[in-house]
């Protein structure tokens, strides 16, 4: 089911399959990218409860292993909403059997869509509900609308970071890195950039991202508290992805160990976790 929220500004359709931003619309322009499945068949997947792919796909606990698939369950169960107004959603999945099957905890994992003035406020609130410790990653995977030839497109951080990626190898990181040329914060985007997979960067000071058209703005993400940054497209594909990450994928020596984990987050039984981005049109 399509839920639609709407201001003065934009207008936000979430589906309620994965509680998935679908579109993104302002002067009946769409920033999010419109699916075609010869490249990709998501839009805005929301990564729970890991980010990126386990190594072989199992993770172990207490002695016992577990499967998930790469980037978790979350983005292929129905959410129950709950309109809040007319510029507001939230959106809720409660841990269950199946769930439970290969991610052992109580959990409730809450989405809230907000519109206010041209900007789209989406924040992910996790509640432990077991009697143990929480171990989980959470990340946002928006994919924005690229029209024509990417390289008339830039990323403009608000920190001139040394962009530093981490290589991937299977999915998995290999302990190399390589600096991606950028300048004075400016990264200028082609799809060859994109030929082993995502740019992934680490601890940067950057807290928010403008997407650039010929240098002229069009979007900008804020995401702070998110350790993690990844980038991502496929080759001539009309879209570019912005993916704000608490956690990512395992090594390619992790012995597995769930709670040992690079970037997972440890919530203490009873308590909440919430982090936020924010997406604005600027044109």
């Amino acid at each position: 089911m399509l839920i639609t929220i709407t201001n003065k500004f934009l207008t936000a359709t979430i589906n309620t399959l994965g509680a998935e931003l679908v579109s993104l619309e302002k002067n009946q322009v769409n920033y999010i990218w419109e699916v075609d499945e010869n490249y990709w068949n998501k839009t805005s997947p929301v990564l729970f409860p890991i980010v990126g792919r386990l190594k072989n796909d199992v993770y172990t606990l207490n002695g016992k292993e577990y499967t998930l698939p790469r980037h978790g369950f979350a983005r292929n169960y129905e959410f129950q909403y709950e309109l809040k107004a007319e510029h507001q959603v939230v959106f809720e999945l409660e841990s269950n059997a199946e769930t439970k099957y290969n991610f052992p905890f109580d959990f409730k994992l809450f989405l809230a869509y907000t519109l206010i003035d041209s900007e789209l406020i989406i924040e992910y609130f996790v509640r432990n509900l077991s009697e143990e410790t929480l171990p989980f990653s959470i990340g946002a995977h928006p994919a924005f609308a690229i029209e024509g030839d990417i390289a008339d497109y830039s990323l403009q951080f608000n920190k001139p970071d040394v962009l530093i990626t981490h290589h991937l190898e299977n999915e998995n990181f290999n302990f190399e890195t390589s600096v991606v040329e950028s300048h004075s914060g400016k990264l200028d985007l082609k799809y060859d950039l994109f030929k082993n997979d995502a740019l992934v960067f680490e601890s940067l000071e950057s807290d928010e991202v403008i997407l650039q058209h010929l240098d002229v703005p069009v979007l900008k993400v804020t995401y702070e508290y998110f350790p993690y940054l990844g980038i991502w497209t496929k080759p001539n594909a009309p879209f570019l992805c912005i993916e704000p990450w608490c956690g990512v994928a395992d090594n390619t020596i992790h012995d597995g160990n769930i709670l040992e984990k690079e970037g997972i987050q440890l919530l203490p039984a009873g308590e909440d976790f919430l982090r936020a981005i924010r997406i604005e049109i600027l044109r």
